[in-house]
């Protein structure tokens, strides 16, 4: 999530209560997460295990809850929670803001674009040429839909990245880390009905240009789908998945979080994808193997009986 201009670290540091250490002149650009942060953005971290990669990281500032050596240039902001930190920026930087008219003024829609009655379109969005928004769409803030753009009617499209702190020493309940992310429907993309597209923990959910889904598809946060690729009814992707340019997948495949699917592969119906693929490969099964080698091993599989009788001699 960027900022709208750059912000003292030292301010910064004042909101949150957190001792400053290292450099104290920065200016941060905005706050990310760990898979996405960039150079001159906040990132937090409050378990040892990721101490290391988040100082490393591309993270000028890391809100941390240990002192520690911090690299030249950067600078820490100590504090008992930063997790409670990091939540406290986002909302001040991208606070609730209640809907007034299923339309917002503040939203913009271009030239031959058509927002069919009974659709939602919320604070900050755009709306390119051309589009064609169904009943009972839903749009919420900030979200960018490019131009040639088809949503059809039921689709939910930026709604809470489905992310939570999940630490034993919480007090009730899993505390929710607030979305500051957007999502953003490049050119010539259709949307089928029913779809869901999660905003962005603090980056952006992409969905690249000529992109086609059929209906009741959900799409996780984060998440990067290239250009021109083909997704069938009931697909489940979750966060932070990147998936190449050209990519076909098959009804009810279901694609884990944080890997990789390289361009032009294609996965068949059902598979069930839980590390990073190749690209310009077909797949197949649970867990995705090349399909060639389990349609073998499924003719395989059936002659067993027939192998059995011979062995036993029957």
């Amino acid at each position: 999530m960027q900022f709208p201009a750059p912000v003292s670290i030292t301010w910064i540091a004042e909101f949150i209560q957190a001792e400053l250490v290292g450099n104290t002149a920065g200016e941060a650009i905005g706050i990310n997460e760990i898979h996405k942060v960039e150079p001159g953005e906040l990132v937090f971290v409050d378990h040892p295990k990721y101490y290391d990669k988040c100082i490393n990281s591309a993270a000028t500032f890391i809100i941390i809850n240990k002192k520690t050596a911090v690299p030249e240039g950067k600078s820490l902001l100590v504090t008992d929670n930063p997790f409670e930190a990091y939540c406290k920026i986002v909302n001040h930087f991208n606070p609730f803001t209640p809907a007034e008219k299923m339309i917002s003024d503040r939203s913009v829609i271009g030239e031959g674009s058509y927002v069919y009655p009974g659709s939602f379109i919320g604070h900050n969005v755009r709306i390119g040429t051309n589009c064609i928004i169904y009943p009972n769409v839903t749009i919420m803030d900030n979200c960018i839909i490019g131009n040639d753009v088809m949503i059809q009617a039921g689709s939910v499209i930026g709604s809470d990245a489905f992310y939570y702190n999940t630490k034993k020493d919480r007090a009730q309940w899993f505390k929710k880390m607030p979305s500051g992310g957007r999502v953003v429907i490049e050119d010539g993309v259709e949307i089928g009905a029913g779809c869901t597209i999660d905003r962005g923990v603090s980056h952006d959910t992409i969905i690249g240009s000529g992109t086609k889904f059929d209906n009741t598809i959900h799409i996780g946060h984060d998440t990067v789908i290239g250009k021109n690729c083909l997704i069938a009814a009931h697909v489940v992707v979750a966060g932070y998945v990147v998936i190449e340019d050209g990519v076909t997948l098959w009804g009810q495949t279901v694609v884990n979080k944080t890997l990789t699917i390289g361009a032009n592969a294609v996965l068949l119906g059902r598979t069930g994808v839980s590390n990073s693929l190749e690209g310009n490969r077909t797949y197949w099964g649970a867990p995705a193997q090349d399909a060639g080698v389990v349609k073998r091993e499924l003719v395989w599989i059936k002659r067993i009986p027939q192998l059995w009788e011979k062995v036993m001699g029957k």
